[in-house]
């Protein structure tokens, strides 16, 4: 059997893995990752890329057909599923061999096949065995299978449905579609599938979608999504799933009992990581009880060798599963393995964002986490009618809402849905890092119009009746 040796011996290809690599070979060190599936891992292959991609499209074919403008007559847009995936795939081989495949090369080598410790300092992949005095664990995560009765008997989707060049890629267009769960993977390709003309069915189990944000933005979003077609039904339990023809059944306990049925199922329930059959024992590695790797602040392991970074670690040390965050931190474990640095993580401001239409984003505490925190909070919302911009463009949908301690005026959180969410959040979580008070807000300069200026409004809205504003004035 086959043996090398390397300084560090990465589990896993995805971002968090690549920017370990990248880290070790600017310290002039070399680097193996392993891969069992798609070099890439999820983001570029089956997550992040593919669905943005898509979710465009639809948005492209939506708006033409729902023209915000009176003037402008709608329009009825041709298209091709099989194309569009076609288009999706050429786009993600584009961005796997630019951003990937041309990384690697003598410092930076990948192995196939499935990794598993066999003592706390080797790796078998395959027939080869990799050998090395510092390791990270950077597997990543799978999309979570409930127990629900009768599903290991029915054909269903997960999120995996947009990778490409797969068994499980979904080929053709459904007919209808109904989702478990309500979270944003359900949402987004929600939308997608109903503004391409499929039936959508959205089966939340609790009061509302997106139940961990504020109570505000799941009810919003869902007004929206509703009034677009899809049908949303909460506090809808799954009992069981069965075949019925060449379509799936879901019964569901609401309040009453009932028959959801539709020619696909498609199951996003959350995400789990990878951490099964990785021979985590052997190397003196521990998971949680939800079988994510235990780090400290430093992303170490309880084995002093071994580090662990990315969707693998799951909420330990208030991490969460999202690209940016796995890639930051894969850099920071690699630079504490392989020298004195003992750099921590500084998971305090993690924005993130939800690529509907509109797109929500969200950025420290929500109000309720505020309140539990022990802060006496002040806290305002503002809808989007009151933001020029969003009035300009004939797009007024959403709100924007602002966490702050009272005593201090230190802004805790921002929520926001609205058009380009995404964009607007930044500047919060710039504010939130350097604590910002609801006063910087509002002696921030803002272009005018723009959404960004949404920020500033809801700060003035703390100490004025903002209806009573002309345009930017204080």
């Amino acid at each position: 059997m086959l043996t090398e040796n390397f300084d560090l011996v990465i589990l896993g290809s995805g971002s968090t893995a690549f920017a370990a690599a990248i880290r070790a070979a600017e310290l002039g060190k070399t680097a193996a990752m392993t891969e069992n599936r798609t070099l890439g891992g999820t983001c570029v292959n089956r997550g992040c890329l593919p669905s943005k991609n898509l979710i465009a499209a639809a948005s492209f074919i939506h708006q033409s057909a729902h023209p915000r403008y009176p003037g402008i007559k709608p329009a009825r847009l041709e298209f091709s599923f099989h194309e569009l995936i076609d288009q999706k795939d050429e786009v993600i081989a584009y961005y796997r061999q630019k951003k990937y495949e041309s990384i690697l090369g003598e410092q930076i080598r990948v192995f196939e096949g499935t990794a598993r410790f066999v003592d706390p300092y080797t790796v078998q992949v395959g027939d080869v065995r990799l050998k090395a005095d510092r390791f990270l664990i950077a597997t990543g995560s799978r999309p979570f299978i409930p127990a629900i009765k009768g599903l290991d008997s029915v054909p269903f989707l997960t999120s995996d449905l947009l990778t490409s060049n797969e068994d499980m890629e979904l080929k053709d267009q459904p007919e209808s579609l109904s989702i478990i769960g309500g979270g944003y993977i359900a949402l987004e390709l929600g939308q997608f599938f109903n503004r391409l003309g499929t039936q959508v069915t959205i089966l939340e189990p609790s009061e509302q979608i997106l139940p961990t944000y504020e109570p505000q933005v799941g009810q919003t979003l869902a007004e929206i999504l509703r009034e677009e077609g899809i049908t949303i039904l909460t506090s809808s339990k799954v009992l069981s799933v069965s075949r019925e023809g060449s379509g799936v059944a879901v019964e569901v306990q609401g309040s009453n009992r009932t028959i959801v049925r539709s020619s696909h199922l498609l199951v996003a329930a959350g995400r789990v990581p990878n951490t099964e059959n990785l021979g985590l024992e052997k190397a003196g590695v521990r998971t949680d009880q939800r079988g994510a790797v235990i780090v400290d602040e430093e992303l170490k392991t309880t084995a002093p060798h071994i580090w662990a970074a990315g969707d693998v670690i799951g909420s330990n040390v208030d991490s969460q599963m999202a690209t940016p965050v796995g890639a930051q931190d894969g850099g920071i474990a690699a630079l504490n393995a392989l020298t004195d640095a003992r750099r921590k993580v500084d998971h305090r401001v993690i924005p993130r964002a939800i690529f509907t239409d509109p797109q929500v984003a969200v950025v420290g505490l929500s109000e309720k986490q505020a309140i539990e925190r022990g802060y006496r909070c002040a806290c305002r919302l503002v809808r989007m009618e009151a933001v020029p911009r969003a009035q300009a463009v004939r797009n007024p949908k959403g709100l924007v809402k602002m966490v702050a301690d009272r005593e201090s005026r230190r802004v805790l959180g921002v929520s926001l849905v609205g058009m380009d969410a995404a964009e607007v959040i930044h500047e919060a979580a710039m504010a939130i890092r350097l604590g910002a008070t609801i006063d910087d807000f509002v002696g921030m300069l803002h272009i005018y119009p723009t959404m960004a200026e949404a920020l500033k409004i809801v700060a003035l809205s703390f100490t004025k009746d903002i209806s009573r504003l002309s345009c930017c004035a204080e």
